[in-house]
């Protein structure tokens, strides 16, 4: 009876997903229409229609596209649904312009138009999907149970970042479920051999995490050696690659040159608000370990009064059980030196604006590691230190959208080692966005 609720269940969720998708591209179709005549009639060469269908196969392959993609078979979170759908417009995108291209439709179709429907889908289709997911998701009906194997703290983290991420539709359930999530890690090889063969039994959906669980499989290449009927799975620090340095530094400039004019306003005011807020420089200037452990002057707006020292050790005489919390998480609960505007600046990071200045010298990026103090770097291990310092560090990264304030030291050490050897492109794009989440609400992004 549970198989044959998931299966309509899942069906019925299938067929709400592609509708809700064409109703997008019908919308985006309509919205490009009108921007077409309404914006651009002085710029682009006269656009007219008749009748909205002769542009129906467009929208027919951009579906096929995303079906392609399997977005509507595999639940995955809001990004990777994302980088999906991106990913199938881009390919639509290309098979329109080269069908156009290659037959006699060259004039029949404005190739203007056109690209202004796939930028609006690329808008319209995951706001239509997070919006309607919100509203599938509170039924139960579309839920799916979810059975996480694990010992441990590791089951609850688990548990709890798979299920209260509602973009997925998760349920915990230990006994009646559709779906398993196996941390292996937990587990010895004769263990994990029989909880496989055990739910193996129960559900066809086993999902196991690797026991290397610092490393992301998704960019990983599986070599097959057939000859020996053994499996090699490459691995690389993909920010240590030269190619991938270069994409970077490309991406990070273009990104750098389009936000710097903004940055350049913003510093205006910032500065005329700390000068109002209380006596000393605009500029505070703090050496930081840069790449290859290299000691640079990392710059951040002033966000402390000038006697900050004076008046941290009389809060620390008065609040010794401060000086604990500070051992752990390198920060102070309550610091009495930050002044109020300072404490605006620090929770939506914009304290960090100057750092475009250490871009344009080179030392720092746009996305990566924080910039760790000099007295760190035997806090941060051996371990780590070879990896972390090895890059240059970020004015924003993974850490800082992660809910910093409530990671310790550790955690911190941890994330920018994953990220240094995950990295992607679109990992990169994703810590922007969600950055702008963090300036805008003043939140730690998940």
């Amino acid at each position: 009876m549970k198989t044959d609720k998931f299966n309509i269940s899942h069906y019925i969720l299938t067929i709400l997903l592609i509708s809700i998708d064409l109703a997008a591209l019908y919308v985006s179709l309509d919205l490009a229409i009108y921007l077409r005549y309404s914006y651009f009639t002085e710029y682009l060469p006269e656009f007219i229609l008749h009748d909205n269908s002769k542009y129906y196969w467009v929208i027919l392959i951009a579906l096929f596209m995303l079906i392609l993609e399997k977005i509507y078979f595999v639940r995955h979170d809001f990004w990777g649904d994302l980088k999906r759908v991106l990913k199938g417009l881009s390919f639509a995108f290309l098979a329109v312009f080269t069908a156009i291209s290659l037959t006699k439709m060259a004039d029949e179709y404005s190739r203007s138009f056109i690209i202004i429907f796939f930028l609006t889908a690329s808008l319209l289709i995951p706001l239509f999907k997070r919006i309607s997911k919100k509203i599938i998701f509170k039924s139960n009906f579309f839920k799916l149970k979810v059975h996480v194997v694990a010992k441990g703290e590791r089951k609850t983290i688990l548990a709890k970042e798979l299920l209260e991420n509602w973009y997925f539709g998760y349920q915990n359930s230990s006994n009646n479920y559709d779906m398993v999530i196996l941390y292996s890690k937990c587990f010895t090889t004769t263990e994990l051999q029989t909880l496989i063969k055990k739910f193996s039994a129960k559900t066809k959906d086993i999902y196991v995490v690797p026991y290397m669980d610092h490393l992301d499989f998704s960019h990983a290449t599986i070599m097959d050696y057939s000859n020996i009927r053994l499996s090699a799975i490459h691995i690389e620090n993909r920010l240590l690659n030269s190619k991938n340095i270069l994409v970077k530094y490309l991406f990070e400039k273009t990104v750098t040159f389009l936000i710097f004019p903004f940055a350049l306003i913003l510093h205006l005011f910032i500065a005329l608000a700390i000068k109002f807020d209380s006596k000393g420089s605009v500029i505070f200037k703090q050496k930081r370990l840069g790449k290859d452990a290299k000691a640079f002057s990392c710059y951040k707006y002033r966000t402390m009064y000038t006697d900050n020292e004076e008046i941290l050790s009389n809060y620390l005489h008065d609040n010794p059980e401060e000086i604990n919390y500070y051992n752990t998480y390198h920060k102070y609960k309550n610091d009495p030196r930050v002044t109020k505007l300072g404490n605006i600046l620090r929770k939506t990071s914009l304290d960090e604006f100057p750092q475009f200045y250490n871009i344009l010298q080179g030392k720092m990026n746009l996305v990566g590691p924080r910039p760790y103090m000099i007295n760190e770097k035997d806090m941060i291990g051996k371990l780590h230190e070879d990896i972390i310092l090895k890059v240059k560090p970020g004015i924003t990264g993974l850490w800082q959208v992660s809910g910093r304030n409530n990671l310790s030291f550790a955690r911190r050490v941890e994330l920018d080692s994953w990220y240094i050897q995950n990295w992607s492109l679109w990992a990169d794009f994703v810590i922007l966005i969600k950055t702008l989440k963090v300036v805008l609400f003043k939140v730690g992004a998940k």
